[in-house]
């Protein structure tokens, strides 16, 4: 019966991922808008920051869509692991 406690353990691992990149997302775009706020959109170099606010938020839905599926995939292994 230890099933539903790993189901519980993996899904707060996969919820703690989750939230890990969504603040580096947020991180990034603070960034990058206290940048563009600062310089009223006029330097050159402070674009870096956007584009890397856009990479971070691209890399955090890959990983968020990649750890849901592998939390689903994993769930259903533990049940029908049980099943048995």
């Amino acid at each position: 019966m230890a099933t539903p406690l790993k189901i519980q353990v993996l899904e707060t691992i996969a919820a703690l991922m989750t939230a890990a990149f969504g603040l580096l997302a947020a991180l990034a775009w603070n960034t990058a808008i206290a940048w563009a706020v600062h310089q009223y959109l006029t330097a050159d170099e402070g674009i870096g920051y956007f584009i890397y606010a856009i990479i971070i938020t691209i890399i955090a839905v890959i990983a968020t869509l990649i750890i849901a599926r592998a939390l689903g995939k994993a769930k259903a292994s533990l049940v029908k692991e049980e099943k048995k």
